[in-house]
């Protein structure tokens, strides 16, 4: 079997193109995958099926949107809220018939009217004020053939919407590095942010959280580093609120300086609302150097096991929970490396690379409709099983049987919903 593979790489500076930097060679020991060029509108020839990771960014997914409109095939679906991308390939592009009709489908006569109210300057922007009041979302994923989604959330959200077809829930992988020592005793306390920062990633928030924080401790040191949106006013808020001297600003990091950076943070912090239905990449990049985690309990986050995050609500005591849960976590060392062992035993099980990549190859097979994968891989474990030695009635095999639905392989193979 072969796969056309459709995303985004680097050196985009696209979390997704890192996500599929970091799966292809998993998947290319598995099946063979013809991965599409950038801006190809077509699927590459002789291939049985055409997988396309789409996301909320035309710049990034455009081109992989008008390829999935020409040939239908399954979708890695990396955000549930769609609307700056439908926005952007249509009234971006001058196509205010395309958003319109988009609306409509999303919201009849309503919704027409309201994205007429939009493109004629009488209304604030959907894409910037309320992108989850109209997510647009079956607008891109009508010709999806099946969906891959990261989250419970995402894949309940999808049903919400409409889509009937199938849906796999598969967890973004894990990177397998090594955890760092922790800081030496009596060190300052670092806390991390990282990623691009826009208005849902309550950056104003955590730093409201953070100068509290400081004065009961004020040898804190925040880093915060991403790009981000002018409409923040990081720096400003950072003045207002005298942190000049305890908050460390970067701009985008290359990779191997973003992961020096979050092995040197004792928290990470990475809040959000609204969710769009994302999966943080940033967040499974600080599980697997395993770092204790303050998150907004929302979407994906939420579904984060407690052991390995804080979750604050996102209510009008937002700030003051934050400001809470950082100090609990600063005073106790112990429950740090609590949550630390947690998070990166987290990351080797649930999101394992190679586990990950078997249930890819398990649900590209169902979506093409076939059982050849399948076979040649219960074989390979076959002969490998009586190789050792293991008979019929060993203990072993009760752990290869788990294994091998978790990748839906054998009976009860399939874990779409």
């Amino acid at each position: 079997m072969k796969v056309a593979y459709f995303s985004p790489l680097p050196p985009e500076p696209s979390g997704v193109a890192d996500y599929s930097a970091h799966l292809l060679p998993a998947l290319e020991r598995r099946i063979e995958v013809k991965v599409a060029r950038r801006g190809a509108h077509r699927s590459p020839r002789r291939c049985d099926l055409a997988l396309y990771h789409v996301g909320n960014n035309a710049d990034a997914h455009g081109w992989i949107v008008e390829a999935l409109r020409r040939r239908p095939g399954l979708v890695v679906l990396h955000d549930v809220v769609l609307h700056h991308l439908v926005a952007e390939m249509t009234i971006g592009q001058g196509d205010n018939d395309g958003y319109l009709e988009a609306m409509q489908v999303e919201g009849g006569v309503v919704g027409r009217l309201l994205a007429h109210g939009v493109i004629d300057g009488l209304l604030p922007p959907f894409w910037a004020e309320r992108p989850e009041d109209f997510p647009l979302t079956m607008a891109v994923v009508g010709p999806a053939t099946g969906i891959i989604v990261h989250s419970q959330y995402a894949l309940d959200r999808l049903r919400q919407l409409g889509f009937e077809r199938r849906i796999w829930r598969i967890p973004m992988p894990a990177w397998p590095v090594s955890a760092p020592e922790p800081p030496p005793a009596g060190e300052k306390l670092v806390i991390g942010c990282f990623g691009h920062m826009n208005t849902a990633k309550r950056v104003p928030q955590l730093l409201e959280a953070f100068a509290a924080l400081r004065r009961g401790l004020p040898e804190a040191r925040l880093v915060l580093a991403g790009s981000a949106s002018p409409a923040l006013e990081v720096e400003g808020t950072i003045a207002r609120l005298s942190l000049e001297e305890a908050v460390t600003r970067r701009g985008y990091l290359d990779e191997p300086e973003l992961w020096r950076l979050i092995g040197e943070a004792d928290i990470i912090v990475n809040l959000r609302s609204p969710t769009m239905g994302e999966t943080s990449g940033m967040v499974v990049r600080a599980l697997s150097l395993g770092k204790p985690l303050v998150v907004s309990d929302v979407g994906w986050f939420a579904e984060l096991p407690d052991e390995v995050a804080a979750k604050v609500p996102v209510d009008e005591r937002e700030v003051e929970r934050l400001k809470g849960v950082l100090a609990r976590l600063a005073g106790d060392s112990a429950l740090r490396a609590k949550m630390s062992a947690a998070a990166a035993g987290f990351a080797r099980t649930e999101h394992d690379l190679e586990r990950v990549a078997d249930l890819y190859l398990a649900a590209i097979e169902e979506a093409a409709g076939t059982d050849d994968v399948e076979h040649a891989v219960l074989h390979d474990v076959a002969r490998a099983a009586a190789e050792t030695g293991m008979g019929p009635d060993a203990a072993e095999l009760g752990e290869v049987a788990a294994r091998l639905r978790e990748a839906g392989l054998g009976r009860g193979r399939s874990r779409a919903s």
